[in-house]
């Protein structure tokens, strides 16, 4: 089977589960509701069983069970300062309130007949109880949760009050609940409370459904199992005779919503240990979102001791375990609980500073391909090392006409390197350890020592895994150093020979060196010294190089000011392209700029007691095969073509001092150009005539 088959199945089989699970769990919820069924239908099952010793423990264990969980909840929600558990705290208390009510109403244990409160009791805390659980689904804004938790106190007091005065009622029989006419009242509130009780409790359960999708707990689906538990009990509350089988089912059902959010609430506490986060899986998001920046913020305190401690900085004896039982404290942790957190924040901090340390070692990996001068790549070298291992004293000490010497620049601290370690590191190019638990280790450049880093804890010694990210960062350092020196020298050595535009060009793409080319439009410049045979047969050899020295660097400072590379030398011509190799848009504009620019610094050279030559320039713009011409033995980068070719006619028809250029150079100088027509010339070696143009100067805005 292909892969993407079994990823649709994979999700076939994810969603098919989804669906799935609910329908169990509806189905096991309706089971209650079918027996209620089976049993109204069939009233010979349906039998009587009168014993109120049994209904009184049963709804005083049922009044307990609800009260100890409101209690906790309430407990939570003052720890929290969490509005939904506050709401299902008042959810608890008030069934539970009542229940107990009913309880102590149960005819021949403390009262002698019906009353108006045993019947009506139960239905009326259920449905006070599915109301405050509605409410607790709601999300409130910031400041309605606030003055609702400012309100705390008052709300608990009133709906104590009101239990108190239901309790009294109900245990002194007054006529408020007693009578014929409130029997015949109490009949008929019932339906009417177990319709708006069990309304208010279906939706709680589908608002907790929501929540349960998002994030599943188990006291979360407790909650929500409660609830719907609570709502079969309503109901069947008005359908169920007095004192019969259907009667105390509504009993169990009762019994079975509490005990179950009980027996969840224990599974939790197995699990934590401790009661402070029981029900931490129905707080609003806010809470969790305000907890979980709570517990980062001090984990990351306890991380930051410990980053302090790994970095060798000396730490007060117990810090970490001070920092760990304020910790505890503050979130009411178990040991247990507290024992994990301190691990993750040990874990987490040995990982932070690993790849910290890890990223200095990508960091001087960078230096390696910098261009810059060997004490810029040392000293950012150093500061990688300083952000790797914080609190540490780095020095970097370096060979120096065969002796070694620390440079103050390339050290953290004053204190005197460690000679003798650093001498022996380099003697047999092995780590050395100091007496203080610090490490010197060798630089090398093409296998000889060159140099050694010295890294010092505050305190102890390294382990293991640090010695060998050390020994890391001491080879990476190696591989920078000689790379610096040695593209020092290479650089130094091809730019006495080419453009430093090609010298680049090589250096990132070596391929470029390969034999071959590439058609490409170019602007090609020709310069080449009128009256230089003349002037030659005048002088000594050594003034014509000197002569020819000063001028060729002149025009070479010209052309490569403005980004062309100077290709070839031939006697006392020159040859240099604009937009080869490197990609230049404007090449026409920068070839002209640097043939005026050529015959303007040239003509500053000009000896008044001889007939200096002077440059005769064409530039011509158009297509020619550009690349590396030879064999594999010697090569040179040049042009060739018709383009060349005729910028090499038009300087041997310029006069000298003066820039010809051809009509395609000139129309890509979008009118900048002052010129003076040549009109159309007959070069050498070419079929047709070339219009050519003096180029006198250049607009400002040549941009």
């Amino acid at each position: 089977m292909a892969p993407s088959s079994n990823v649709a199945t994979s999700k076939r089989v994810v969603s098919a589960g989804s669906t799935v699970r609910p329908l169990v769990w509806l189905f096991h919820m309706s089971l209650p509701m079918i027996g209620l069924w089976l049993l109204v239908t069939h009233p010979a099952v349906d039998i009587p069983w009168f014993n109120s010793v049994w209904h009184f423990v049963v709804v005083s264990l049922i009044a307990l069970t609800s009260a100890a969980l409101g209690y906790l909840v309430n407990e939570a929600a003052r720890r929290r300062h969490d509005v939904r558990l506050f709401l299902v705290g008042l959810s608890f208390i008030s069934s539970a309130g009542f229940l107990f009510v009913h309880g102590v109403a149960t005819p021949g244990v403390m009262v002698d007949m019906d009353t108006s409160g045993f019947e009506l009791g139960v239905p009326i805390g259920l449905t006070l109880s599915a109301f405050f659980a509605v409410v607790s689904g709601l999300n409130f804004r910031p400041e309605t949760a606030a003055k609702l938790l400012g309100r705390a106190r008052l709300i608990q007091a009133s709906l104590l009050f009101v239990l108190l005065l239901w309790g009294v009622a109900t245990v002194m029989q007054l006529p408020v609940l007693s009578g014929p006419f409130v029997s015949d009242y109490a009949s008929g509130m019932r339906p009417v409370l177990a319709v708006s009780g069990g309304a208010l409790y279906a939706i709680a359960v589908i608002r907790y459904y929501r929540e349960f999708r998002r994030r599943h707990g188990v006291v979360l689906l407790s909650i929500m199992t409660a609830f719907l538990l609570l709502t079969e009990a309503l109901i069947s509350i008005p359908v169920a005779p007095q004192w019969h089988v259907t009667w105390w089912m509504w009993h169990v059902l009762i019994e079975l919503a509490f005990g179950y959010v009980a027996y969840s609430a224990h599974i939790e506490y197995r699990l934590a240990g401790d009661t402070a986060g029981l029900f931490d899986g129905i707080s609003t998001q806010a809470t969790i979102a305000r907890l979980r920046d709570e517990y980062g913020t001090v984990l990351e305190s306890m991380v930051q001791v410990m980053l302090r401690q790994e970095s060798g900085e000396t730490l007060s004896d117990g810090e970490i375990i001070a920092s760990s039982r304020q910790l505890g404290t503050r979130f009411d942790l178990s040991e247990g609980q507290t024992a994990v957190l301190v691990r993750a924040a040990q874990a987490l901090s040995g990982e932070r500073s690993q790849l910290t340390r890890l990223g200095a070692l990508v960091g001087i990996g960078r230096e390696a391909s910098v261009i810059r001068t060997e004490q810029d790549v040392l000293r950012s070298s150093l500061e990688q090392i300083v952000l790797g291992f914080p609190n540490h004293r780095v020095q970097l000490g370096l060979v120096t006409d065969g002796s070694l010497g620390f440079p103050a620049e390339l050290s953290t601290d004053a204190t005197a390197p460690p000679e003798a370690e650093a001498n022996e590191a380099l003697k047999t190019l092995r780590p050395a350890e100091t007496d203080a638990g610090g490490l010197v280790l060798p630089l090398l450049v093409k296998g000889q020592p060159s140099g050694v880093l010295h890294v010092q804890r505050g305190r102890g010694e390294f382990d293991r895994r640090d010695r060998a990210l050390l020994e890391s960062l001491a080879a990476q350092l190696s591989i920078v150093l000689e790379n610096t020196r040695l593209y020092r020298q290479l650089d130094g050595l091809f730019r006495q020979y080419m453009s430093p535009d090609l010298v680049t060009s090589l250096m990132a793409d070596p391929s470029r060196a390969e034999l071959g080319g590439a058609l490409l439009e170019v602007s090609v410049l020709f310069a080449d010294l009128q009256g230089f045979t003349t002037l030659s047969e005048q002088v000594t050899p050594h003034e014509i190089v000197e002569m020819l020295n000063r001028n060729f660097a002149a025009a070479t400072r010209a052309v490569l000011d403005e980004g062309g590379t100077v290709v070839q030398f031939e006697g006392d011509a020159m040859m240099a392209l604009f937009n080869a190799p490197v990609r230049q848009p404007d090449h026409p504009i920068r070839a002209a700029r640097a043939a005026l620019a050529l015959q303007s610094a040239t003509a500053k050279l000009r000896s008044d007691e001889l007939d200096t030559p002077r440059f005769r320039v064409g530039v011509n713009t158009g297509g020619a095969l550009v690349g590396n011409i030879g064999s594999e033995q010697l090569r040179i980068y040049t042009a060739m073509g018709d383009a060349v070719n005729v910028a090499a006619r038009l300087q041997t028809s310029a006069e000298p001092g003066t820039v010809v250029i051809s009509r395609g150079t000139l129309g890509r100088l979008g009118g900048q150009a002052r010129t003076t027509p040549l009109g159309p010339l007959t070069l050498k070696g070419r079929s047709g005539v070339v219009e050519a143009f003096v180029l006198r100067e250049l607009s400002a805005d040549d941009s």
